[in-house]
């Protein structure tokens, strides 16, 4: 063992008393029971709904509440403790009227006590004593493990003087936030925070309020990675994807995105011209800038021209994307108003092209330069935006593997045959998990060169491909049909070819050498992953439990076609569990899940059995050898 590492580590447990006492309290926590991991994917900016989902642990706060109490408390209580857990603002303004108020505080701090001791069992108390308001650490652990003789005056005597002291309120209030953040021990968002929901600024807000938490990207944050680099067609699509569902709230207010300059710009070049196809989809309501709908159609349509434009440019620039038929703007024959894909020629919906030079379709004019200037100087100087950027970058990956399961967003790239798909890169070729620790790589060098954004760089064009690239994993499909949906009638031509992963995904063999190239196997490993919207009556369930989609779509633009409100997947030390939703209401209404057991584990998993326990075990070995190293005298205890 290296000399250097011990006295490091001997700066922290300087005697062989400190080291030998960590030993045995890393030997107790391998023996407890594994905390609860919950997977979300697909959140598309519902903070409202994500909220809800987490304060509730996804229904299973109000499961616990069902096996502590039992018979012993009328299911009507259960459902209103359960609430009051969620949210205690509400709740408190509804009960504090009440003359009996007194009696109730005593009551409801018992059962919250209750419910803690329940939800703690899996962690050290000091662990516990982390998660409690700091202001009442002393109150809560006694309350916790107070085995006096005469317990229950000493219990009442400490709730009395709660009550008496005036901070009955905030002691609640701080005791149910404890609860929520015990419930959920590890969080896993399986890719796209952003997009098509009001306000994905709040939801990255509230993901880094937590503490064990980690992000696979979809498409949808990555596309906003590469515009934060100030990736020009990145910049353009994210704004068309803001207009398309009608975000401005999210826009100005949350990033400080100024889009007055774009509305004087369309209000002008577009001034006679409706712009019908593209209307914005409203979903939500805006409260601080709300714009008017023909403004918007308008704004929509100048920034889907300047997208075009930007995105041929990209694709000229690299002929080894092989995208040059998707240079749409060139294919036009602006006189006859028509255009012509993979061989065949359709009749435009919309023929008015006022900014296009039909000698020279990819040419910003003037105007639009000065206006991408502008927009694109606004991401750059976003200082929430580039904070929230830079929270992505640090806490995702493109993929990760925890305790048996591989997380990852849209697909690992296949063959028709169901064989990987390989990539040739210079000397070497890349499938399966190589070619995703390629494009990690690329995506890091591309934050490096953000910090240059004047210089002509391969990673930060690299971003708009994978947003939509054919063999983007992130992506998953044939081609990004936006501008066949927003300029041609025929549907046949709005057809997005799905990659051959999700032909395959129900086959236990294909999932088991997916698994294997990412070093694991056994009946206990799963393949993890959102992206495709699984509607109402498909079974997430792919290949007899090997795989799971959970994309469900939580965002209001799929509730018409899922009729669900999106899916959680839930790993306690007993049960593999998935709960389905209901699509969101409001933040009062507390809609109960459908949980189904998917596997229940023969033995209870303990923190020893996953990867945090193999950790454990080698903190436990330093530490033996610190602890030998300080008897045989090579490295000195300071008392």
């Amino acid at each position: 063992m290296d000399t250097t590492t011990l006295k490091l580590l001997a700066k922290e447990y300087p005697t062989i008393t400190e080291a030998a006492a960590e030993i045995v309290n890393l030997n107790a926590i391998l023996a407890l029971p594994k905390g609860t991991e919950y997977f979300f994917s697909d959140l598309h900016g519902e903070y409202e709904a994500f909220s809800q989902l987490l304060k509730t642990a996804s229904g299973n706060i109000r499961d616990r509440i069902g096996q502590i109490f039992d018979s012993s408390v009328t299911e009507e209580e259960r459902d209103f403790l359960a609430e009051l857990i969620c949210d205690p603002k509400r709740i408190l303004k509804q009960v504090t009227k009440r003359e009996d108020y007194r009696e109730w505080f005593h009551v409801y701090v018992y059962r919250l006590i209750e419910v803690i001791k329940a939800i703690s069992e899996k962690y050290t108390r000091s662990k516990v004593r982390k998660k409690a308001p700091a202001e009442y650490v002393y109150i809560i652990d006694e309350l916790l493990h107070v085995e006096y003789e005469n317990k229950t005056l000493y219990y009442n005597s400490i709730i009395d003087s709660i009550y008496q002291t005036g901070m009955a309120e905030e002691f609640i209030t701080g005791v149910c936030l404890m609860i929520r953040q015990l419930a959920v021990d590890s969080l896993h968002i399986i890719g796209d925070i952003y997009d098509k929901g009001p306000h994905a600024d709040r939801l990255v807000d509230e993901l880094m309020t937590m503490d064990e938490l980690d992000i696979q990207w979809g498409n949808h944050d990555i596309l906003w990675m590469g515009a934060a680099c100030c990736n020009p067609v990145c910049v353009a699509q994210a704004i068309c994807n803001s207009i398309r569902y009608n975000s401005f709230d999210f826009l100005e207010e949350g990033y400080g995105i100024n889009l007055r300059a774009l509305s004087i710009f369309a209000e002008k070049t577009y001034g006679d011209d409706p712009c019908t196809q593209f209307l914005p989809k409203t979903y939500d309501k805006n409260k601080y800038d709300p714009v008017d709908s023909n403004l918007a159609a308008k704004m929509f349509k100048s920034m889907m021209i300047i997208l075009l434009k930007e995105e041929g440019q990209l694709y000229r620039k690299h002929p080894e994307y092989q995208l040059n038929d998707r240079i749409v703007l060139e294919r036009i024959d602006y006189a006859a108003g028509t255009i012509k894909l993979d061989g065949k020629v359709y009749e435009l919906k919309d023929k008015n092209f006022p900014t296009v030079d039909p000698a020279d379709p990819l040419r910003l004019t003037a105007e639009e330069k000065e206006l991408m200037d502008i927009i694109i100087s606004s991401f750059r100087h976003s200082e929430r935006l580039q904070k929230h950027i830079k929270f992505l970058y640090t806490k995702g990956s493109m993929y990760r593997v925890v305790n048996g399961n591989l997380l990852f967003h849209g697909c690992i790239p296949l063959n028709e045959d169901g064989s990987l798909r390989m990539f040739v890169n210079g000397p070497l070729i890349y499938g399966g998990k190589e070619y995703l620790d390629l494009i990690n790589e690329a995506i890091k060098n591309a934050v490096v060169s953000s910090k240059h954004p004047e210089n002509d760089n391969m990673f930060r064009d690299f971003m708009w491909y994978l947003w939509c690239g054919p063999q983007s994993p992130l992506f998953g499909k044939s081609k990004m049909s936006t501008f066949e949906q927003y300029f041609i009638a025929d549907k046949a031509s709005h057809v997005e070819v799905r990659n051959p992963y999700y032909d395959w995904v129900d086959d236990p063999e294909t999932c088991d050498m997916i698994l294997e190239r990412f070093g694991l196997s056994g009946e206990n490993c799963h393949i993890i992953n959102g992206h495709v919207p699984v509607k109402a009556g498909e079974n997430p369930i792919k290949a007899g439990g090997k795989l799971f989609i959970i994309d469900g779509g939580i965002s209001k633009a799929y509730h018409s076609s899922t009729g669900i409100g999106g899916y959680t997947l839930i790993f306690s030390s007993r049960n593999l569990l998935l709960a389905e939703h209901k699509p969101f209401v409001n933040s009062e209404t507390f809609l109960t899940p459908k949980v189904t057991v998917v596997k229940h584990m023969e033995k209870r998993i303990i923190v020893n059995d996953i990867d945090r326990g193999e950790e454990l075990r080698n903190d436990i070995l330093l530490l033996e050898r610190l602890i030998e190293a300080y008897r045989s005298g090579r490295i000195k205890e300071k008392y």
